[in-house]
C-alpha cells in the first residue's frame, strides 16, 4: 500500500506569553520580543521594526486594554520562508476597539501621545483588531521581511 509522505514544511517560529498590563509589563514584552526576533535570525531591519510595534501595542494594552487583575498576552508567530512575521497582543477589554489613525499631513509635537497606530500602521504591511471571546481583544500587525520600499 502507497502511503503518502506528509510534507516538511519550513520552520515556523512562535512565542506566547502573559504579562502583567503594567508599564514593566509592557516594556518585559518588547525585550521578550526582540530577544526571540534575534534567536531566530531574524534580519536585522525587522528588529528594528518589529520592537517598535511591539512597544506600542503592549502600551496600548496597559493604557486602554487594562482591566484590574487581567494580565496581556504577547505572541509572535514569524514564518522566516514567507518573509513574514504576526505581532499579536491580546488585552482583557473587548468593549474598546482602536480605530485607524487619521491621515494627516502635519503632527502636532505639542502632543504626548496619539501617534502609535500610526506607527505601527506605517511600520506594518497592515494591522487589524479581532474579538477575543469571552470578553478581550486581540490586536494584530502583520510585518514582511521585505522591503517595501
Amino acid at each position: 500500500m502507497n502511503q503518502a509522505t506528509p510534507h516538511v514544511g519550513a520552520t515556523v517560529r512562535t512565542s506566547s506569553q502573559l504579562f502583567s498590563s503594567t508599564w514593566r509589563g509592557a516594556r518585559l514584552a518588547r525585550l521578550l520580543g526582540v530577544d526571540e526576533l534575534r534567536c531566530w535570525g531574524a534580519p536585522e531591519d525587522l528588529v528594528e521594526r518589529a520592537e517598535i510595534v511591539i512597544a506600542e501595542l503592549a502600551t496600548n494594552a496597559v493604557l486602554h486594554g487594562r482591566v484590574p487583575g487581567r494580565d496581556f498576552r504577547f505572541g509572535m508567530v514569524f514564518a522566516p520562508s514567507a518573509g513574514c512575521l504576526r505581532v499579536e497582543v491580546t488585552d482583557a477589554r473587548g468593549d474598546v476597539f482602536p480605530q485607524a489613525p487619521p491621515v494627516c499631513t502635519t503632527v502636532d509635537e505639542l502632543l504626548p501621545s496619539g501617534r502609535g497606530l500610526a506607527l505601527v500602521a506605517a511600520l506594518s504591511e497592515h494591522w487589524d483588531v479581532v474579538p477575543y471571546p469571552p470578553s478581550g481583544k486581540t490586536v494584530r500587525a502583520v510585518l514582511s521581511t521585505r522591503s517595501g520600499g
